[in-house]
């Protein structure tokens, strides 16, 4: 499958999430996991970009794209209050769905678009279980 790349300022920040988030998917799917869910949104508190299963373990995965080094690399904007929300979020998720005694993990993958194809990394438990 080829990818359109998408071309930088002009495209909008929202496209260019959308297309990371699609390739991060295919690649978790590559790995053996099952897609659980995309986007999934708490109220106005934000959006889990992709919940998926590994195994026995509930993943909750955060996809950070950039089409340039310019703003660092892109696993570096999860900052600790992106992190707070993520498991908030997660948290909510768990509730929602009455999932209780049930290990997650919280990954990144972070997409580069700055060369002739995606670049993938992906950092499997980037940041510690839900506390508290």
């Amino acid at each position: 499958m080829r990818l359109a790349q998408p071309q930088g300022r002009g495209s909008g920040n929202k496209q260019k999430g959308d297309l990371g988030e699609e390739i991060a998917a295919d690649f978790l799917e590559r790995l053996g996991y099952t897609i659980v869910e995309k986007k999934f949104k708490y109220g106005r508190i934000g959006e889990i970009d992709i919940v998926a299963r590994d195994g026995d373990v509930l993943v909750f995965c955060e996809v950070k794209t950039r089409t340039s080094d310019r703003c660092g690399d892109p696993e570096y904007a999860l900052t600790r209050r992106k992190q707070e929300q993520v498991r908030y979020l997660a948290k909510a998720y768990l509730y929602r769905y009455g999932i209780d005694e049930q290990e997650v993990r919280f990954d990144v993958v972070a997409i580069r678009f700055d060369g002739p194809g995606p670049k993938i990394d992906y950092f499997k438990a980037a940041f510690d279980i839900i506390a508290g």
